[in-house]
């Protein structure tokens, strides 16, 4: 762990309940403002990648919701689609 997260959870050991209320509701709010960051990075069609079941999953953005995106995975003509959390996609670049 960074030097910062260690010190953040040493505080937060320290807190009584109505301390770590706050902190809980500073992480969703904090964890919402990436997800809608990372959606605003992305558009239908771009391909995408991400990890799920031990596997790198690469497809093709067909819905951006406002915290998540539908990716649709073509692998060898059986098809799926995952909902999958904005932050935890990478852009695919072609050729690169």
């Amino acid at each position: 762990m960074s030097n910062r997260v260690t010190r953040a959870v040493e505080q937060i050991y320290q807190m009584d309940a109505n301390e770590l209320n706050q902190v809980v509701e500073a992480i969703k709010l904090k964890r919402t403002s990436l997800a809608r960051a990372a959606t605003r990075s992305i558009i239908v069609g771009d391909t995408v990648s991400f990890e799920a079941r031990g596997r790198i999953v690469v497809g093709k953005v067909t819905k951006v919701n406002v915290k998540t995106l539908t990716v649709r995975e073509d692998r060898n003509g059986l098809i799926t689609n995952w909902k999958v959390t904005a932050t935890l996609v990478n852009k695919v670049t072609v050729g690169a």
